[in-house]
């Protein structure tokens, strides 16, 4: 092959050495602004890590697969019920004090995923603009920024948030905080990266695919992408300089989480966890949710997916189910301990993923496939948990924490997300003695209250209350 002067001589090197020339088979044809997007991207591929990811000695490292490990599962030991923490009321106090002081001494920083596209619910948007709010029609970004500002308010200091978008949603992520002012955060509290993505290579030859001429087909790298994606855009050195020792990380998704909880962040400290992890109890065997499990001693999260029925079905002596602890997303990390899974690449693996991927061939045309031709990489987050020393789950309510808004109908909808939503709100205000009906809309800002025991030292019971209700700054 014959490559003009203008392509850069060690890519050619490179591409030569990995077989991979054939990504810039068409470069005399492209015009400069195509070279430059294409010699960008292949700068930006580790082609010994490809070759390495593709090679059968890789596959088979694995010494077994999830569905074996899961033969395995036991319930986590390091675990805390919901009943447990309803008693007795003074050790759950001096929980939520010890959480309190760490948020006091800006030791707690939040991590937000927010790379998704409202593809599902037929916004075509990053997920976080979603209006969400059953009254105002807020955004999930705001809802959750709003969390955080109130958070930093009781606590009297800041607490940095860290943004992780995609190729997919970073521009109009960054448009859209900028043209509403950030919410409210100070500049010096919101951080945007970047995450990465991996190459899709053809599932026979090992040669990275081509979506256009001067295009090479790329995906997100999983949402276990956020580590080396904070190494890379130096903010686990931010994290240091502002003396962040503790990261609540939490999905865009979910807008009744509880961003920075502080009863989460006191047991975590109190259990010395260098990862804790929030579950809900599920409802059916075959709910899609990951389960966290100990396998041989090691707490883990074993997707659902690879959980054969015949183990998702077990129950215990009382009939309930074994593996009852499904992962909610929402975890807490030392940022230590994170800092050394971003340090060795082989402490965090890559998965495959045979999928089907539109691709040039090596005529130039375009071919879609019609079964699955090519193997996407990526990580997973919750596979630092067997690195951990110890894990602490804890078991949360869900209607109260979560509401996951993924489908355009049906369960994790906008209409469940809604009701949820005016629920929540709808007791806080019943318990500041308001007589609420059944249906009404209630949507109440987290400036104005982040639980009902705030709510009534804000709210007067004497006022009037139209429906649909909202309260806000």
């Amino acid at each position: 092959m014959t490559i003009s002067k203008s392509f850069p001589k060690d890519l050619l090197e490179t591409l030569t050495q990995f077989h991979q020339t054939h990504l810039v088979q068409w470069w005399e044809s492209l015009n400069e602004q195509q070279q430059d997007e294409l010699t960008s991207q292949i700068r930006l591929i580790n082609f010994a890590q490809i070759q390495r990811l593709y090679s059968p000695e890789y596959s088979s490292k694995a010494e077994e697969s999830p569905a074996e490990k899961a033969e395995r599962a036991t319930c986590p030991v390091n675990v805390i019920r919901l009943k447990d923490r309803a008693k007795p009321k003074t050790e759950s106090a001096q929980t939520i004090q010890a959480g309190n002081q760490l948020l006091a001494e800006g030791k707690v920083g939040a991590i937000l995923v927010a790379g998704g596209q409202g593809s599902r619910l037929g916004f075509q948007h990053p997920k976080g603009m979603y209006p969400a709010g059953p009254v105002k029609q807020t955004s999930l970004f705001q809802m959750l920024v709003e969390q955080l500002i109130a958070r930093s308010r009781i606590a009297g200091n800041p607490i940095c948030y860290f943004i992780m978008t995609s190729d997919a949603t970073h521009d109009e992520t960054i448009a859209y905080f900028k043209q509403h002012q950030n919410f409210g955060l100070q500049t010096d509290q919101l951080y945007f990266f970047k995450q990465g993505t991996m190459p899709a290579v053809d599932a026979h030859s090992g040669q990275i695919l081509l979506e256009e001429q001067h295009r090479i087909a790329v995906s997100p790298d999983g949402h276990g992408g956020t580590l080396k994606a904070l190494k890379n855009s130096g903010l686990f050195e931010v994290m240091q300089k502002k003396g962040i020792e503790y990261l609540y990380y939490h999905q865009v998704d979910n807008p009744t989480a509880i961003v920075c909880d502080p009863e989460f962040l006191g047991y975590h400290l109190q259990h010395q966890a260098e990862v804790s992890v929030k579950v809900v109890s599920k409802r059916t065997p075959d709910e899609k949710m990951g389960i966290v499990c100990d396998v041989d001693n090691q707490t883990q999260i074993i997707e659902y997916s690879d959980l054969p029925v015949h183990i998702s079905e077990q129950v215990d002596q009382a009939g309930d189910l074994l593996h009852w602890a499904g992962s909610t997303a929402i975890h807490i990390f030392n940022r230590s301990f994170l800092e050394k899974i971003a340090s060795n690449d082989d402490l965090l693996p890559f998965h495959q993923a045979k999928k089907k991927v539109p691709f040039l061939d090596s005529v130039g045309t375009q071919v879609s496939p019609t079964e699955p031709n090519a193997i996407k990489f990526e990580r997973f987050i919750f596979d630092v948990l067997p690195v951990a020393k110890t894990v602490l789950v804890y078991e949360i309510d869900r209607f109260r924490e979560f509401n996951p808004l993924k489908n355009a109908d049906g369960p994790d909808s906008p209409q469940t997300v809604h009701t949820a939503l005016c629920q929540i709100y709808s007791q806080w205000l019943q318990a500041c003695g308001f007589e609420i009906p059944s249906g009404t809309a209630v949507e109440i800002s987290p400036l104005i209250a982040l639980d009902e025991c705030e709510l009534k030292t804000k709210i007067s019971p004497d006022i009037n209350l139209n429906s649909p209700i909202y309260l806000g700054e």
